[in-house]
């Protein structure tokens, strides 16, 4: 028997209440729509070279976003690199978003508790967990979250952030966004666990599973999780199930790996429609509000990006800024080079 069963809350064998009101899961759907939109125009601007390697968020909107909104600002959020959503819903302004697709500093905001976005695999983890530790120091009444993916939990960083959250008995939740694929290698490579969230269990923690695609769901779990966290009950590891619409990243071409057919299956549990058709039930959204939600999301990005591109161009020192306080005398000697050079 499953003692892992998947959460839920919009289908008819719902196994959860939403405790929030429908406004707030109205402000959901709307972040979501944003996301997307975020998505297509920087897919769009990657193809004409304006933007680097970019990992998309298609298909898993309902896990980032939802996730975050069941947070409090003082929480600290640590992401990932395809946790574009879940900053902005944070308190990382729009354009900070944008500047780190485009591979400048921009995943890092004054006043907002989230680190940088973590482009090594699991090695935030261990970030999440001493955030946390200090947290319990201090007495204060927040959480730190990790975001990662089902290949994260093949890392030896991850068992390491558990067996030490859990030995601490920190207040930290690690958010694991199971979308099926690490990058071209299928979950059952990797465990021959039934679920990922059962890994929790060796680690003396709680585990619960989510479906990634139920908005409400994943809203509903990350929020109790937290509140168990804040009372001194330690720490979960939340395995939301969901699925990678889109390729990896832009480098990535999923038809190489993946069928047509099975892409087609998990999109019809796509969690935007999903969504909306609750909305629509409740009388909360109609498809004249929905149709002015794209329009603003499309308006907002297109006036962000415009305003990022309006800075000009990446200095080479830029690079430098948030590492060192004092550069270090080689640096600075090849930073003189560089700039004799350019001057020739």
């Amino acid at each position: 028997m499953n003692q892992y069963p998947v959460v839920r809350v919009m289908d008819v064998e719902g196994t959860l209440a939403f405790s929030s009101s429908l406004e707030t899961a109205l402000h959901i759907y709307q972040d979501m729509i944003l996301l997307r939109a975020f998505d297509e125009k920087t897919l769009t601007l990657q193809r004409q070279g304006r933007v680097g390697t970019f990992a998309p968020s298609l298909g898993q909107e309902a896990a980032e976003i939802a996730s975050a909104y069941a947070l409090d600002r003082q929480d600290w959020m640590v992401p990932s690199y395809r946790d574009h959503g879940a900053l902005y819903v944070h308190g990382l302004p729009l354009d900070h978003v944008i500047l780190f697709a485009m591979g400048r500093s921009g995943s890092y905001a004054a006043g907002v508790r989230a680190l940088p976005s973590s482009i090594p695999i699991a090695t935030h983890l261990l970030h999440a967990v001493g955030l946390a530790y200090a947290l319990k120091q201090q007495a204060e009444p927040a959480i730190a979250m990790a975001y990662f993916g089902d290949g994260a939990t093949s890392e030896g960083d991850f068992h390491e952030a558990l067996n030490f959250a859990g030995v601490w008995q920190v207040p930290v939740l690690f958010f694991c966004q199971n979308n099926g694929w690490a990058i071209s290698t299928p979950v059952h490579r990797q465990t021959h666990s039934e679920t990922l969230a059962q890994k929790a269990e060796a680690y003396g923690i709680a585990g619960v599973r989510v479906d990634g695609n139920d908005a409400l769901a994943v809203y509903e779990v990350v929020r109790q999780a937290r509140e168990k966290a804040i009372q001194g009950h330690g720490p979960t590891l939340i395995e939301a199930v969901t699925y990678r619409a889109g390729p990896h990243t832009t480098a990535d071409d999923p038809t190489r790996y993946r069928t047509s057919n099975e892409v087609n299956i998990h999109t019809a549990q796509d969690p935007i429609r999903r969504l909306g058709e609750f909305l629509i039930q409740q009388g909360l959204l109609t498809k004249t509000l929905k149709e002015q939600m794209m329009r603003d999301s499309k308006e907002r990005i297109n006036e962000a990006v415009g305003r990022v591109e309006a800075q000009g161009a990446v200095m080479v020192g830029d690079m430098f800024r948030h590492v060192y306080q004092t550069l270090p005398t080689r640096i600075q000697r090849q930073w003189h080079e560089w700039e004799d050079r350019s001057h020739e």
